[in-house]
């Protein structure tokens, strides 16, 4: 592998005040690769994610994506990530249908495709029949199943995912595993914070794991990794 990965992350602190959250992380993310961000509650994984998408600004620190600088060039980043965030985002006065309408538009997505993604997604995350009903008549599971599908709607280079499984049953979540899985088989990069870590793609082949803003583990997401984030979160 190359030394230089689709995400460098060098010193990169965050502080809200006086408050740190992110203390001076320095790791790598190589192109493909499925990535489990994990930490207790507070320990910085939703600020890590919204700095990588360029949705935050960073204290101090490098940050790049696909050779493209953070904040500076937060555009172009914004081009290539998909982001299902902690709250789905969307809009509720809007349909299905039209929320993906309104999201490939900013993407400057040509007509063509886009009416062909968003049917295909639609169709994917179980939501076809739907597609005209109001978004705020959803449940939460079926708000996370239209979040993912505007994630992945302009197919990103890197999809970063704030605790996916949220509102999801065992249908929903089976049905994200699948998806994960087809992204990643064709070169997505996924960054995916849980709690659950039950649910982990089989896929994942790294982790990192937060507490209290330091970044403690950095490497192979295989064997027993609940006792590996037990031991690396006693220790920090």
């Amino acid at each position: 592998m190359s030394r230089r990965g689709l995400i460098e992350v060098q010193g990169l602190s965050k502080h809200f005040g006086w408050r740190p959250v992110l203390r001076g992380l320095d790791f790598l993310v190589q192109r493909g690769e499925c990535v489990l961000l994990l930490g207790a509650n507070g320990s910085g994984k939703s600020t890590l994610l919204r700095l990588l998408c360029g949705l935050s600004r960073a204290s101090s620190g490098v940050i790049r994506i696909g050779g493209w600088s953070l904040p500076e060039e937060a555009q172009a980043v914004r081009a290539q990530v998909g982001l299902l965030a902690h709250r789905p985002l969307l809009y509720e006065n809007l349909t299905a249908r039209e929320n993906l309408d309104f999201f490939a538009a900013l993407y400057d997505m040509p007509p063509a495709e886009r009416l062909r993604r968003r049917d295909d997604l639609l169709g994917q995350v179980g939501l076809a029949g739907r597609a005209d009903g109001l978004v705020r008549g959803f449940s939460r599971g079926m708000q996370q199943r239209l979040s993912l599908a505007r994630a992945l709607l302009h197919q990103p280079d890197l999809l970063l995912l704030d605790e996916p499984y949220t509102g999801l049953d065992s249908a929903g979540c089976a049905m994200l595993d699948e998806l994960l899985a087809a992204a990643s088989k064709s070169g997505c990069t996924i960054i995916m914070s849980t709690h659950q870590l039950e649910r982990k793609p089989a896929h994942a082949n790294r982790a990192l794991i937060l507490a209290g803003g330091s970044l403690v583990y950095a490497g192979p997401a295989t064997g027993d990794l609940a006792a590996r984030y037990r031991q690396a979160t006693a220790s920090a």
